[in-house]
């Protein structure tokens, strides 16, 4: 091992003449130029921003009313010098998605320094252990940000033992006494359960004793239920509370809504395979519903897909024809070879009928440029109707009892995007329920429908106005004027009875006919002879117009036999995903002991046998590596004699008995690192020995 092994005793050098490239935006990159201007890179950074954007821009509408009824809240707790003995306090109950509350209670801090006058300060926990620490970070906020507001600042920065609240009343009266609206002291607990309950008292109790003087308003963020208010404080504390609830929207509402109108949508630029999608939504629902978290995760699915190939910048969404030609012009012969190597190529040379063809698109450069956009262009009106076909059937399935398919459209689509839907027996299920529904129901059901593809039409059409490259309406009007028609049957379609058709009849006696087919048909005739009403024929014509004509045609899953190149527009790697988001430490720690050199990139760690073991690996490495040779019970005596022979370079016979103090110390400290991992743990059975925990 080298001999500095402390990153606190390294010396690094900055060159201070280096300057840092600034991109567009004011942010600063380690890019260099090549890489920022490449066409994955534009693709990847122009996407991202624009999902940005509509992401804050939903959850600034999320958001929005409970911050405006906390802001009115606190503008009507105004200072009267009548106080009627209790602290008025909100309580904001977040859910469980703990990592999205800091983010949430900073937005409503700045919500209401900027649209109102009162003083805000955010109390964590973190920083109040006792009541004394609790009330120096409270007047310190307080003082901090008043100075902040006012662009002063302090000619000597106020000692700790000068917070405290008699400096506080004092600070405020001189500002405000002669204002007729006193702004009021806004506290906010963004996570309640946290705080010892015994602070709490003391707090509450000592902002009651002063709230006759100054105007204090609390909100607490209460991640499970109000009753843990109760459970936490007394009843002589609770007692000395206004209080007043709000509720803020689920997570999994707020995720719903992104996913719906952002990401399962044709004009996202990158779509997600089912496994992907299923993983990130696990992490989501089974971990800690946390909305950043799982923003996070598709921003790392958008990094790793556009930067594994720069041919996975043609996934972008196209503003107009010349667009798309630059694109592919900026094509180098390695990238179009990257595209004829795609899987999905390979079907596509396949059907195409002319030899000649064949030939060129896979041996000319030019007549493939020539190609893409067509290529491109289908691949977005691919998604364009695997959307519209999607959300038709959400609004099929989604109120049907127990939801075989599942309600929302992110389940919706994981099972489309894994395997033929149409298949699944979930499917059948549901169209079996679907023939329970009456006239009415399935009437509204139409309708809903109708507006789904009108919905799509109309997007079309804005985007025409707009300039921009248009989608194939044709197939979404082929669907709406055979749902019109079914409709418009079922409608005039009444409940009498009508009569079997006779073509079966006379074709169920034939001369022709043998003894065994006469028996089965004899069969099947008397199974099928019940008569059907022209309502339920009307819907079966219906059903099966949208099993064959929309689900099969439309919702074919993305795959190499779907459309051309739709490799390029799907993100389907997720075990990177899982090796990045999941971690294994276990995995990692053995690495990390075993081959040292992996991680610390020193050429004393070089190992020619993994199993060998050099003196010059660090401690807890030699240690490890002698443990995983030992059984259950590790006799320590021996396990620092092989320890000292490895360390020493010496056979264990050469050992003077007398163990020097310094390697001792060293397999001492080796021993508790390894115990403190878990590996080992001290046995009860003997007294010298240690008990293997891994294996």
């Amino acid at each position: 091992m080298e001999a500095t092994n402390s990153v606190s005793k390294g010396v690094f050098l900055l060159n201070a003449d280096a300057k840092r490239k600034r991109t567009n935006d004011g942010a600063t990159t380690f890019l260099d130029e090549s890489m920022t201007d490449a066409l994955w890179y534009r693709g990847y950074k122009k996407h991202w921003d624009s999902l940005q954007r509509a992401i804050t821009k939903i959850q600034a509408t999320s958001y929005g009313k409970v911050l405006d009824d906390l802001m009115a809240f606190v503008e009507d707790c105004y200072f009267s010098t009548e106080y009627d003995g209790a602290l008025p306090t909100a309580i904001l109950l977040t859910g469980i998605n703990q990592t999205d509350h800091l983010s949430q209670f900073r937005n409503l801090t700045e919500h209401i320094r900027n649209n109102t006058p009162s003083y805000v300060v955010i109390l964590q926990s973190r920083d109040c252990s006792g009541i004394k620490q609790a009330i120096e970070s409270m007047v310190g906020g307080f003082m901090e940000h008043q100075l902040a507001d006012d662009g002063g600042t302090l000619d000597k920065p106020l000692r700790k033992n000068q917070l405290i609240l008699p400096v506080l009343e004092a600070w405020y009266l001189e500002k405000h006494e002669q204002m007729e609206r006193k702004p009021t002291l806004t506290i906010i607990l963004p996570e309640f359960e946290h705080f010892k309950p015994t602070m709490l008292e003391d707090f509450i109790l000592i902002l009651n004793s002063h709230a006759p003087r100054l105007p204090f308003v609390l909100i607490f963020g209460v991640a499970t239920t109000i009753s843990s208010i109760h459970s936490a404080l007394p009843y002589h504390v609770t007692s000395k509370l206004k209080l007043s609830t709000f509720q803020s929207e689920p997570s999994i509402t707020h995720l719903n809504k992104l996913l719906d109108h952002i990401f399962l949508t044709p004009f996202c630029p990158l779509h997600l395979s089912a496994k992907t999608l299923t993983l990130l939504l696990d992490i989501f629902l089974f971990y800690d519903f946390s909305v950043n978290g799982f923003m996070q995760g598709l921003k790392l699915a958008f990094m790793e897909h556009y930067f594994d190939q720069p041919i996975h910048g043609l996934s972008t969404i196209i503003l107009d024809d010349d667009d798309l030609s630059e694109m592919v012009e900026e094509l180098t012969a390695n990238d179009l070879q990257q595209i004829r190597e795609l899987p999905s190529f390979r079907p596509f040379v396949e059907s195409l009928q002319q030899p000649q063809a064949v030939i060129d698109i896979l041996t000319d450069d030019g007549h493939l440029k020539r190609s893409l956009p067509k290529m491109l262009l289908g691949v977005h009106n691919y998604w364009f109707t695997f959307h519209c076909a999607l959300e038709i059937l959400q609004a099929l399935f989604y109120d049907l009892p127990m939801a075989p398919l599942g309600k929302h459209l992110r389940e919706l689509y994981c099972h489309a995007a894994a395997s033929d839907i149409t298949a699944l027996p979930e499917f059948h299920e549901c169209m079996k329920l679907l023939s329970f529904l009456s006239k009415e129901e399935m009437m509204l059901k139409i309708k809903a429908m109708l507006d789904i593809v009108l919905a799509y039409v109309n997007r079309n059409d804005q985007l025409n106005t707009e300039g921009r490259i248009v989608y194939e309406v044709a197939p979404l009007e082929k669907i709406a004027s055979g749902l019109v028609v079914l409709s418009e049957e079922l409608a005039a379609a009444t409940y009498d009875v009508l009569p079997n058709d006779k073509t079966d009849d006379q074709q169920l006696l034939s001369p022709s006919m043998g003894r065994q087919e006469l028996r089965d048909k004899l069969l099947n005739g008397v199974r099928s002879a019940k008569q059907k009403s022209g309502v339920t024929r009307a819907m079966d014509r219906l059903m099966n117009y949208m099993v064959k004509r929309i689900f099969q045609r439309y919702l074919k899953p993305p795959n190499a036999y779907s459309v051309p190149l739709i490799e390029l527009f799907l993100f389907s790697d997720s075990a990177a995903m899982r090796r990045h988001i999941i971690g294994s430490p276990r995995a990692a720690m053995h690495t990390a002991l075993t081959n040292p050199q992996h991680y610390l990139q020193c050429e004393c760690c070089i190992l020619d046998d993994p199993d060998s073991i050099l003196p010059t690996l660090p401690d807890i490495c030699i240690a490890y590596k002698l443990h995983l040779e030992c059984g259950k019970l590790i006799n320590l005596y021996d396990w620092l004699q092989a320890f000292r022979a490895v360390v020493e370079e010496r056979p264990p016979d050469e050992l003077d008995e007398q163990v020097s103090p310094q390697i001792q110390a060293r397999f001492t400290l080796a021993v508790s690192e390894l115990q403190f991992l878990g590996f080992i743990k001290t046995s009860k059975r003997k007294t010298d020995h240690v008990t293997r925990l891994t294996w």
